[in-house]
């Protein structure tokens, strides 16, 4: 018998490539999947993407305020039209993320304890960057008051679940990392096509959100500076906040260049077009801290070597498969020695360890931790 799973979301779905393929991994595995999530102007309600169930919840207080007690009132619409539409028996729910986690459980007593949660922590929830005051307090409480009651909790990083069985005495999350299907090797100049950059330029590549914390504007520094190499060519990939800064550099800087973001089915495409990728940021928060950014793992699907700032997770790869640099110090002046460096460097062997690490981290591998949680939980295939 097939059993029914609701992933929740507390977004509109249009760009959520992890619970997309998480969601698409359990249909292969003959679950029903139903993704819910926030409905916005310009998305359908109901559709089917992938051969995944997709239901939007219209919310009628979602032009109000953003004050505190407004986005209670519009959770609550949100739970109850959750528990409306999914009134009848559910199997399992996924909680991507903190936020669908009081409906979850509140679910769960309605069926009497049948339904099963799957806790799904795409971050370290409380220790995110700008979670403060009231708020951090109230994200604390939740989380604490409810994890008790989840049945098998999922997280994206070796620190984050350390923190995890620390803070809650819960046994260790299961590690599910946010990594790309696997490709074979690509070989693309894309970028050096697009741009008329010649054999002798260095592509340096960042692609992601172009926002606070991500070390952007350290980056424009560094390609600005009168000590960078000749051949030291940043190009900057996605949208965001600094959007505009990016590309007035690009306009001012012949050595710098802005791609607008490209669509996840033609990514490692153009990420296989450089020759190293830029993963910066910064250590403004203790989630920031213990992370493994989704990028590291797109960087070395396309065989890119990396530079990384010194975080723990990232750290702890670098010496292990020797794919990249970490930057030790955080100055301009250091940054830029390091690139010009490279520069000069033949970064063949960083280019294949990094191609050969991406075998062990593709979604493939991925999707086997994700699948083993789910029978922990529902005993399917006994």
């Amino acid at each position: 018998m097939n059993l029914d799973v609701i992933s929740i979301v507390m977004n509109n779905f249009k760009n959520d490539s992890r619970v997309l393929k998480e969601a698409v991994s359990l249909h292969g595995d003959a679950y029903n999947v139903t993704v819910v999530a926030l409905y916005e102007d310009g998305l359908k309600e109901e559709e089917v993407i992938n051969g995944i169930k997709v239901k939007r919840i219209r919310l009628y207080t979602k032009k109000w305020s953003k004050s505190l007690l407004i986005q209670i009132l519009k959770y609550m619409e949100f739970l109850l039209k959750v528990i409306f539409n999914f009134r009848s028996k559910v199997d399992v729910i996924h909680c991507n993320d903190l936020g669908p986690l009081p409906i979850a459980v509140l679910m769960k007593g309605i069926s009497i304890g049948k339904t099963k949660i799957i806790y799904d922590a795409h971050e370290y929830q409380t220790e995110i960057i700008g979670l403060n005051g009231l708020r951090k307090k109230l994200t604390m409480i939740v989380e604490k008051s409810l994890i008790k009651y989840v049945d098998e909790v999922i997280t994206v990083s070796e620190s984050i679940a350390n923190e995890y069985v620390n803070n809650y005495k819960i046994k260790k999350p299961k590690l599910v990392f946010n990594c790309p299907n696997y490709s074979d090797p690509q070989t693309s100049n894309i970028f050096r096509e697009l741009y008329s950059l010649s054999r002798d330029k260095k592509i340096f590549l960042y692609q992601g959100g172009l926002s606070a914390g991500r070390g952007i504007e350290q980056m424009l520094d560094v390609f600005t500076s009168s000590s960078i190499h000749p051949n030291a060519t940043l190009i900057m990939m996605g949208y965001g906040p600094l959007e505009k800064k990016v590309r007035r550099y690009a306009d001012d800087y012949n050595n710098i260049f802005y791609k607008e973001a490209v669509s996840p089915k033609d990514l490692l495409k153009y990420t296989s077009s450089a020759d190293v990728g830029f993963l910066m940021t910064e250590n403004s928060c203790l989630n920031n801290y213990f992370s493994l950014p989704n990028k590291l793992f797109e960087y070395i699907m396309a065989g890119l070597p990396v530079i990384s700032n010194d975080l723990p997770e990232v750290r702890n790869l670098i010496n292990r498969y020797n794919f990249g640099w970490l930057i030790e110090e955080q100055s301009v002046e250091s940054i830029v020695s390091l690139v010009n460096e490279l520069v000069e460097k033949d970064l063949s062997e960083y280019a294949v360890n990094s191609k050969k690490m991406s075998i062990n981290y593709s979604w493939e591998v991925q999707e086997k931790t994700l699948l083993d949680a789910y029978r922990n939980v529902t005993r399917k295939g006994e």
